[in-house]
């Protein structure tokens, strides 16, 4: 039986905090307290200015979703550990339950997208899509649900205030106001160097992780690309071509693995539709598929790892820029 329609309030997105007039750049002396808050509050506007079309079907709107999100929480990430207050596992919390509930249906929406541009007009195929196509309907359907929700407003709104006024920006501790201080140019260039290194440690036995193992490395890509891209306003003229070949090398493994991935997605969802891990005409990766994959991605970090380490001195604008 269908549910009535509620009310236009009570389904509408909630509106996180004004800024307050916060200054829309970034710069170099900026406290990572209101860089925090800046960054964050771009990406959480982002997540709502995309919820209506999400909510309609639309998988361009949700894969922007999904970016901002991500942007989102690689910005707490970034933050760790000055936001780490008793209120961001609750936030950290939900917002992983936001990704899920979008997670099912860009799968899908991915798995389609294979299958056609793969198999074009086959009948033998279009049947074979129908239950693909169902599984997609029904699951937009439980993402439409979960964004009209009064939990979905309660993140919005949790969310917002917490990145606004949460109990992170206001503790006394001598360690707490430290790290709200610290300029956003000496922890930018430290969380770089260290999340760079980690990945590109990682990323040395490329060929023997798992899909698991692979996809959190993909991860850890995705955080550091989106955190230099986040980071654009503070790079100066002279490092911003070292910051775009990084980027450069950094989105060419994420391509690389991200196929990886969908090719693994699309056998579990296939396998969970037919229960044979294979659908008529579509080609999923084999091993030489795969090992090529793994040699682009392998050689783009072999090629991120004789740039420098990331310093303070990359993360400056000239000061005619700053005036």
């Amino acid at each position: 039986m269908s549910q009535s329609t509620p009310p236009m309030e009570a389904t509408a997105p909630a509106r996180p905090a004004a800024s307050r007039g916060a200054p829309a750049r970034l710069s170099r002396g900026m406290a990572c307290d209101t860089a925090f808050r800046i960054i964050a509050r771009r990406y959480l506007d982002a997540v709502i200015a995309q919820h209506n079309a999400t909510c309609s079907g639309d998988p361009d709107a949700l894969h922007q979703t999904r970016i901002a999100l991500t942007h989102l929480r690689s910005a707490i990430r970034f933050f760790s550990p000055m936001v780490d207050d008793a209120e961001r596992a609750q936030v950290w919390a939900e917002l992983k339950w936001l990704n899920g509930q979008l997670g099912m249906v860009r799968d899908l929406d991915v798995a389609i997208e294979r299958i056609v541009a793969a198999t074009g007009d086959e009948l033998s195929v279009i049947a074979e899509l129908q239950s693909w196509t169902e599984k997609r309907s029904e699951s937009h359907r439980l993402l439409t649900r979960a964004l009209q929700s009064a939990r979905y407003r309660r993140l919005i709104e949790h969310t917002s205030g917490w990145i606004a006024r949460g109990p992170w920006s206001t503790s006394r501790s001598k360690e707490a106001v430290r790290l709200r201080a610290a300029s956003l140019a000496e922890h930018a260039a430290g969380q770089l160097a260290e999340w760079e290194k980690k990945l590109l440690k990682r990323s040395r036995k490329l060929d023997k992780l798992d899909v698991e193992k692979r996809h959190r490395l993909r991860i850890l890509n995705k955080r550091l690309t989106y955190s230099i891209e986040s980071l654009e306003d503070l790079f100066s003229d002279k490092s911003l071509a070292k910051q775009k070949a990084a980027l450069k090398q950094l989105r060419k493994a994420q391509r690389s693995l991200g196929q990886l991935n969908d090719d693994a997605r699309g056998r579990t969802l296939a396998k969970s539709l037919n229960g044979t891990g294979s659908v008529p005409g579509v080609h999923f990766l084999d091993r030489r598929d795969a090992k090529k994959l793994l040699l682009i991605a392998s050689t783009a970090y072999r090629k991120l790892g004789k740039a420098k380490p990331f310093r303070a001195s990359d993360l400056t604008r000239s000061d005619e820029d700053e005036d």
